[in-house]
């Protein structure tokens, strides 16, 4: 299945620039990642534990844009949606993407209120499903139909593939960043023998730094140039000694928001300028 003219045909054209900016938003001990289109078509994935992604979005957007073209649910996690209850309240929202799981926490039912109340379409999607627009696309690596059906939700994470097209001739000169959720070990060792990960650029590493994520072989399949970490104050020991270990050993460059704040990429043809807020 591929979005393309009904995810996008409410939204007005903005005159288009070069540029792909990826945020890894210092949201604390939870995740969101704001990715703005070449053109400024908005997708927010996941919004963190409470308000605080709602300070982090108004530093990035200008006061008077209050829309965001599609919110990306990873899975009903609490660290992971929580935040976009207040997202929903303060910006008008196109569309509301999730894999169709519901949440256990109080706090769901108000998520789900929320979209009920302010009419904005809910799409399931799955794996091989698409978000398409112009050239750039969003491609689900997971979860499939084994997967969505997990006791465990961290399991049931959308993984986002993400393809910024810098030749429309050549879908592989590409910068490729893989947003995992929450996945452990057995989702990444089913995406790194299902799926050619060889050639991702910067990887969102998954459950935090956790040591239930970030397995050898799926390190070994991506070798990312970069990694982004999104982590706050926990007692889980999060990030772990061992995975930092494991990002070294694969030369990835590694940014924690813990220690770095928000972390922005510019993604410009080939190149990815970095930059922090710390």
């Amino acid at each position: 299945m591929v979005f393309d003219f009904v995810v996008w045909k409410a939204i007005i054209a903005n005159k288009p620039n070069s540029e792909t900016e990826i945020y890894f938003l210092d949201v604390g001990q939870g995740d969101s990642q704001l990715v703005v289109l070449a053109d400024g078509k908005k997708v927010l994935i996941d919004g963190g534990p409470n308000s605080k992604i709602v300070n982090e979005l108004s530093v990035i957007l200008r006061p008077t844009d209050r829309y965001i073209d599609l919110v990306v649910l990873s899975h009903p996690e609490v660290d992971h949606f929580n935040g976009l209850i207040d997202v929903l309240r303060r910006y008008q929202v196109g569309v509301f993407i999730y894999n169709g799981r519901v949440g256990h926490a109080e706090s769901w039912k108000e998520l789900a209120k929320i979209l009920e109340e302010n009419k904005i379409p809910a799409i399931v999607l799955g794996q091989r499903d698409k978000i398409k627009y112009q050239e750039d696309y969003f491609e689900v690596l997971s979860p499939n139909v084994d997967f969505l059906k997990s006791k465990e939700l961290n399991d049931t994470s959308l993984v986002l593939e993400f393809h910024d097209i810098h030749d429309r001739k050549d879908n592989e000169m590409a910068t490729k960043i893989l947003f995992t959720g929450d996945i452990g070990s057995k989702v990444e060792k089913y995406l790194a023998e299902n799926f050619d990960l060889a050639d991702i650029d910067v990887l969102k590493v998954a459950h935090h730094g956790s040591k239930y994520s970030s397995a050898t072989v799926f390190l070994s399949a991506i070798k990312p140039k970069i990694a982004a970490i999104e982590v706050g104050k926990n007692s889980y020991g999060h990030p772990t000694k061992e995975t930092l270990n494991k990002l070294a050993l694969i030369g990835a460059q590694v940014f924690r928001t813990d220690q770095d704040g928000t972390v922005k990429l510019i993604i410009s043809n080939r190149d990815v300028n970095i930059f922090k807020t710390k």
